[in-house]
């Protein structure tokens, strides 16, 4: 199986404090990958320097086998790496449909002009299109601050996606989502990318979405990958018990 995306030996250090070291990874077509590991381990680094955020001091990166090691962010973007953060980036006084709308507007390959409209016919119904398959098209007129914050989430995902990207890394997709509503949350966002065959890696704490939603775990220890495998097994290594989830998971809901 190719791999879409490949990092060789890649590492990074602030100072004197290793943020990556010698992390080597290959990605394929359509895996649904958690990235686990305790605050300080190493996850958004890496998802960092996958996206252009960081410049790696060692190693390199490949994108469906072109190197983009020292690509931009908006470069990668253009390839077809997207991302999200932790922290929602949207425009609160704007609705959902014109940040979607703002979000188009600045999308790879859309001719950029001051003098063409962003309400046009064919980018409005563009934008009701994606609204639709994130599930969120009924609050399209609502003012984002006062959405919920999981259709805020679901909102700043969908924008993150526009177009047609193959890989996307999301930081946290449920932070700040209630318990109640966090498994509805990533329902409609892993439905949304299986529609358009989206390779996704996602950073969380919480492991009941770890094993619900992920085929593969890549674990992060101080800047090291200390298991990098399906699942089960990853969940079950002494080393990733003992440095990232403890002797029990617990669960409240069945996986």
């Amino acid at each position: 199986m190719t791999a879409i995306l490949q990092t060789k030996n890649l590492s990074i250090q602030f100072g004197g404090v290793v943020g990556a070291s010698e992390i080597s990874v290959a990605v394929n077509k359509s895996e649904v990958i958690g990235v686990i590991g305790a605050n300080g381990a190493g996850k958004t680094t890496f998802v960092n320097l996958v996206t252009g955020y960081l410049k790696p001091s060692s190693g390199t990166i490949h994108y469906m086998g072109n190197e983009v090691t020292n690509l931009t962010p908006r470069e990668i973007t253009d390839l077809g790496i997207r991302r999200s953060f932790q922290i929602p980036q949207l425009f609160d006084e704007m609705t959902a449909l014109e940040n979607m709308l703002t979000a188009q507007s600045v999308a790879p390959k859309v001719p950029r002009s001051y003098w063409l409209p962003l309400q046009r016919s064919d980018t409005m119904e563009s934008a009701m299109e994606r609204l639709k398959l994130f599930g969120i098209s009924d609050s399209s007129h609502r003012q984002v601050s006062l959405l919920p914050q999981g259709v805020r989430k679901i909102l700043d995902i969908a924008m993150a996606t526009v177009g047609t990207p193959q890989l996307v890394m999301l930081d946290e997709p449920t932070s700040g989502v209630s318990a109640e509503e966090k498994f509805e949350v990533m329902d409609i966002v892993m439905d949304a990318f299986a529609q358009q065959e989206v390779t996704v890696l996602f950073i969380e704490h919480d492991m009941e979405l770890v094993e619900r939603y992920a085929n593969r775990v890549l674990a992060f220890y101080n800047g090291l990958v200390i298991a990098d495998t399906d699942t089960r097994q990853a969940l079950a290594d002494p080393q990733v018990r003992e440095y990232v989830v403890g002797k029990e998971i617990h669960r409240t809901h069945a996986p």
